[in-house]
């Protein structure tokens, strides 16, 4: 004969057990790295993101303004408050949205985003006048890309003339909540672009919409 009361107790358990996993798969730690103005460099589950004002990592933390002393994050809709120091770390929530999509506001005439090259944090500019997402020669370095060893030459005219490029493919690249894999990219030799551009060769691949200073972006496939 099944007892009530166990079967009672049973079912607690596992209720409680359901809330804790969900608990835990929706935290995350938050560490601020480094403070400046209207820059932040924080830390998110042992991934590093160097975030300016108006930019948001791939979790949705976005960082609202900052200085040498404090930032403030717009966190699943709240603002939070860090400082350099005298916080280690905080224990927050966020609910990533249901369809897959990174959000980029307008500043200053541009839409500058923090994502990811192939796992490692980068901040790109977007740009649809370029056919790949495109780096220079010592970002490419620092993503550890070995574009002359595994690049295609090619010539292609720019601002500062014709400039010899490398065609490499990159493994995952990353916006928002959207990650591609496979990506065509473009190792530029020299210093320029200063940014990395967010070019075709993803943007093809993603709808974009406009609604006012937002660029929404969403993954098609």
């Amino acid at each position: 004969m099944i007892n009530p009361a166990g079967r009672s107790f049973r079912g607690i358990f596992l209720i409680l057990a359901m809330l804790l996993i969900v608990s835990q798969a929706m935290a995350a730690d938050i560490i601020v790295m480094g403070l400046f103005t209207n820059m932040a460099i924080i830390k998110i589950d042992g991934q590093q993101y160097k975030l300016r004002k108006g930019e948001s990592t791939p979790q949705g933390v976005k960082l609202v303004r900052a200085d040498s002393d404090s930032a403030v994050f717009l966190v699943d809709g709240k603002k939070q408050t860090l400082s350099l120091g005298s916080t280690a770390g905080i224990s927050t929530h966020f609910t990533r949205r249901a369809q897959t999509e990174a959000r980029i506001m307008r500043q200053h005439g541009m839409y500058n985003v923090a994502g990811s090259i192939n796992k490692q944090p980068v901040s790109f500019l977007v740009d649809t006048g370029s056919t790949w997402v495109a780096m220079n020669t010592a970002t490419a370095k620092r993503l550890g890309i070995d574009f002359r060893y595994l690049g295609k030459v090619a010539w292609v005219n720019t601002a500062n003339g014709t400039v010899k490029t490398y065609r490499v493919m990159l493994d995952s690249v990353r916006v928002g909540d959207i990650e591609l894999t496979n990506v065509q990219g473009a190792v530029l030799d020299g210093s320029s672009p200063q940014e990395i551009l967010l070019g075709m060769s993803f943007l093809n691949r993603v709808e974009m919409r406009h609604q006012g200073e937002l660029l929404l972006l969403r993954k098609k496939w």
